[in-house]
């Protein structure tokens, strides 16, 4: 992953970890997996879509795994990585879901996301993540 402050953090590996944690999860469909990844006082902003919490973010998940999600998988490329402290970090990534069979990112579910990470002991967490369609 690009990074955008001149110099490798520590963590970096770490940070721009989380969301590959998220793939993984959305590739099981385990919503209660999805939401261990956000923290417990989360954001998630998708469009037409806000939910506060990450007990919010498990409900939305096993919904729309069931529904809507249910075969899909998620994909997303690092653009950047920007440190605003230690323990906290800004991700940019570019994706978006992927139908079944489907082996690239159609161009209406094109996806730009920000991810502000936190690190939450040993463990970056998802504070915020929102996105925003590419066209």
């Amino acid at each position: 992953m690009p990074n955008t402050t001149g110099s490798a953090h520590p963590d970096q590996a770490s940070a721009a970890a989380v969301p590959q944690r998220i793939v993984a999860a959305w590739a099981s469909h385990d919503a209660k997996k999805f939401a261990a990844i956000f923290t417990e006082k989360c954001t998630m902003i998708l469009p037409e879509t806000f939910k506060k919490g990450r007990e919010a973010v498990e409900e939305f998940m096993t919904e729309a795994f069931a529904g809507p999600y249910k075969g899909t998988r998620v994909t997303g490329e690092p653009i950047s990585v920007e440190f605003l402290s230690p323990d906290s970090a800004v991700l940019v990534t570019a994706g978006g879901i992927l139908l079944p069979g489907e082996k690239e990112v159609s161009t209406e579910r094109s996806i730009r996301a920000t991810w502000v990470v936190v690190k939450e002991g040993t463990r970056w967490q998802l504070a915020a993540y929102q996105n925003t369609p590419v066209n």
